[in-house]
């Protein structure tokens, strides 16, 4: 209670007293600290904007000409993949600004050249590089990547693998186009290992929550084929 009557009885212009000693010991420290922390602010806005975003906008030029390539009238996957004298390719711009949006996207698609052209331990080595995307837009490429990873355990038989991409796949975009898709890829998976209460499952799934999809009517057979 002594103390807190003291506290109470403290005037304003004691405290203000005591933050200009304070300020008088201190002041030195206190300013390098301040500039410290305004030279920090000064390198942070300036890698962003003269290092980061000219290197964003770099990559995302160098990836247009790779994408170009890739989804041209004849895909050309291996020179989308390399790059040529005329043209940068999905590799160039992972090696050269692989921290980058367009770096990180360069990644999918090369595992998706490689996939094209049959290497498929190089596919799925640079499919896992891929990190997820935020967003709408992003999901249909995040449960791309999971599919397609899950179509490359399918081709090594690697089928428990396989369903578990192929679920990662369906959670990444929850929607009428691709979860029944992947669903139905997964059921197929199951299959393929003798699992058929499993295999079920996922075409019962498909049914009860995407009845409207185009895999719904294939489901109904598979189920039919299981029971």
């Amino acid at each position: 209670m002594a103390k807190q009557n003291v506290a109470e009885q403290e005037t304003l212009g004691e405290a203000m007293n005591k933050t200009e000693l304070f300020f008088e010991r201190n002041g030195r420290t206190m300013s390098y600290v301040f500039l410290g922390l305004l030279v920090l602010a000064a390198l942070v806005f300036g890698y962003r904007s003269l290092i980061l975003q000219p290197r964003a906008t770099k990559a995302a030029e160098m990836i247009a000409e790779a994408q170009n390539r890739f989804e041209g009238e004849n895909p050309d996957f291996e020179t989308a993949l390399l790059g040529d004298d005329n043209a940068a390719g999905f590799l160039d711009v992972i090696e050269k600004y692989g921290s980058t949006p367009s770096g990180n996207l360069a990644k999918h698609y090369a595992g998706i050249c490689y996939l094209r052209t049959g290497d498929l331990e190089n596919a799925a080595k640079y499919l896992a590089k891929f990190s997820q995307l935020k967003g709408i837009p992003g999901e249909l490429i995040n449960a791309q990547n999971y599919g397609l990873q899950g179509d490359i355990a399918v081709e090594q038989q690697d089928y428990a693998k396989a369903v578990k991409f192929y679920e990662k796949a369906v959670k990444a975009a929850d929607n009428n186009l691709t979860a029944p898709m992947y669903l139905r890829k997964a059921g197929l998976a199951e299959q393929a290992q003798g699992n058929e209460q499993k295999a079920a499952a996922f075409y019962e799934e498909i049914l009860t929550s995407y009845p409207a999809s185009m895999e719904a009517r294939d489901a109904e057979k598979l189920l039919g084929s299981i029971k």
